[in-house]
């Protein structure tokens, strides 16, 4: 094949790959977008792809939605990319759809933007939805059932949807109550995420079933996931209690602005108060203290919710799907037993 012959101006067509190649344009469509009845020899099929390759040619996705082609592509959308808990479920989501030969669109979710992400597999730019945000609030699960848009919601169950992939959120706070009792502390603070987040109110409702079982004092703050929130979380307990020895935030970076709010107090960790926070990234290695964590299996999460959405576009029903592997603990020396 020579390159010579190829069109050097302009965007490469369809109908250019299929001159180069030597095939008609419709043997040359269906080889560039995998359809299964197609009947080519192998030496054909390579010509095509070498062709298609040489012109630097791409098929217009509008075109493969008229022809009922997949767009290979799957949008996830997440509430607040500043959040660092995403990182690692979108690594988890972009490593295993390219195993399957899908593009990962990664879109941060607003008020209002629902029918933007149904609009998004309407118009063919994908097939399929990954929904990382599901608060009461938020009309998306309602527009994605009445559209029949393929979808799962991650890291968040939105009840009776048939869809959900999560983990084991309530071995998660039973883990931290029951490393902390076992410490000795018997006044245990829950710093939580907003009450209208439902992993956040499922973290918060485990860990007061932890405490009741262990017959501990458990009082409960909800306040936003990020640093302010849980400086804010902090502040709101301290303020009024002085007989709290423990402290399980909802999130890394909560637990970040705990630290910020007792150093003001002349609070140390762990000595005068143990702290352990839910989810586990490399940062909590480095901060002063380092910070025990309850590691969740974030990547593997993304990795299924992926699986499951594929197997809807193809056809399947959908399930609720749990992550196996149970939450770990990691320490690194923030909490200890209580000296009160």
């Amino acid at each position: 094949m020579d390159p010579a012959t190829a069109p050097r101006r302009g965007r490469s067509r369809l109908a250019d790959v299929a001159r180069l190649a030597g095939v008609s344009t419709s043997t040359a469509s269906k080889i560039l977008n995998d359809v299964p009845t197609v009947s080519a020899r192998p030496a054909t099929r390579q010509r095509v792809i070498d062709a298609a390759l040489t012109l630097g040619y791409h098929p217009n996705v509008t075109a493969r939605a008229l022809a009922g082609m997949p767009a290979r592509a799957l949008a996830l959308m997440v509430e607040e990319l500043t959040n660092p808990i995403y990182a690692r479920l979108i690594r988890g989501v972009f490593e295993e759809g390219r195993a399957l030969g899908y593009t990962i669109l990664v879109v941060e979710g607003t008020q209002g933007s629902d029918e933007s992400f149904v609009n998004l597999v309407a118009a063919g730019h994908v097939d399929g939805i990954l929904v990382g945000s599901a608060r009461r609030d938020n009309p998306l699960p309602e527009s994605l059932v009445r559209q029949n848009v393929p979808h799962v919601f991650v890291n968040r169950a939105v009840e009776g949807s048939g869809r959900n992939v999560t983990m084991e959120l309530a071995s998660a706070s039973w883990l931290a109550v029951e490393r902390l009792v076992d410490l000795g502390h018997r006044v245990i603070a829950h710093i939580a995420g907003p009450a209208e987040v439902e992993t956040a109110r499922m973290r918060a409702a485990a860990f007061a079933s932890a405490a009741r079982e262990a017959s501990v004092d458990a009082p409960v703050v909800h306040v936003p996931f990020g640093e302010a929130g849980g400086a804010l979380g902090a502040a709101k307990l301290f303020d009024e209690r002085n007989d709290i020895t423990a402290v399980f935030t909802s999130s890394l970076s909560q637990a970040v602005g705990v630290l910020h709010d007792f150093r003001s107090r002349g609070i140390r960790v762990p000595e005068d108060v143990s702290l352990i926070a839910y989810d586990d990234m490399p940062l909590a290695g480095y901060l002063n203290p380092p910070l025990d964590t309850v590691a969740m299996p974030l990547e593997e999460m993304g990795r299924t919710a992926v699986r499951a959405l594929v197997a809807q576009v193809s056809g399947e029903p959908p399930i609720d799907i749990v992550v196996p592997t149970l939450p770990r603990l990691v320490l690194r020396g923030s909490t200890t037993a209580t000296r009160k």
